[in-house]
């Protein structure tokens, strides 16, 4: 046993020596011709540096949705946005307040008749049951203006990190 250890780390060192050796001089160095300013990142904006989190918008863990801004913050116990997105909003708007998410469901057909997938529900206005989902086909179109929807439409990238951070009981807090 001692001597498959031995074999093993022996190993591991001679492939770390083999990297570190093939290492270009320039890995870590700045670029003589641009500044790391100059540099563009491939990631989108929201997740490099989400807009602020609205004030007044409750503290701890929760989802944050602004009716005006048509856009969701996720934060995190320090009150800071982990992440940040667009949303299409549904025709019926819950009024400003804090919500639980009360139900999730993992793929369904929206009420406009699309499939959908990662749904988080945390309120019904008037029978109609508000909450955030996205289309299995990744389209957010505008919902028709003449039939009630309650769905909230995001990407299926952002559909599913809500769906991983907005678990049953997670606050969600309404902005106007």
């Amino acid at each position: 046993m001692a001597g498959l250890t031995a074999a093993a780390i022996a190993a591991v060192g001679f492939l770390a020596y083999q990297a570190s050796a093939n290492v270009p001089d320039d890995l870590g160095q700045p670029s003589a011709t641009k500044s790391p300013a100059d540099v563009k990142s491939k990631a989108p904006a929201d997740e490099k540096a989400p807009a602020a989190v609205p004030d007044r918008s409750g503290t701890g863990k929760r989802v944050v949705y602004s009716l005006t801004d048509d856009r969701v913050w996720l934060v995190g116990t320090d009150n800071k946005a982990t992440r940040t997105f667009e949303v299409t909003p549904s025709t019926v708007d819950p009024a400003p307040a804090t919500y639980k998410v009360t139900s999730r469901t993992n793929s369904t057909t929206g009420s406009d008749g699309t499939p959908i997938e990662h749904v988080v529900r945390f309120t019904t206005v008037d029978g109609v049951v508000i909450g955030f989902s996205a289309a299995v086909d990744g389209s957010t179109p505008e919902p028709d203006p003449t039939s009630k929807t309650g769905g909230i439409r995001e990407s299926r990238k952002d559909g599913n990190a809500l769906w991983q951070f907005a678990t049953i009981g997670r606050p969600v807090v309404v902005v106007k």
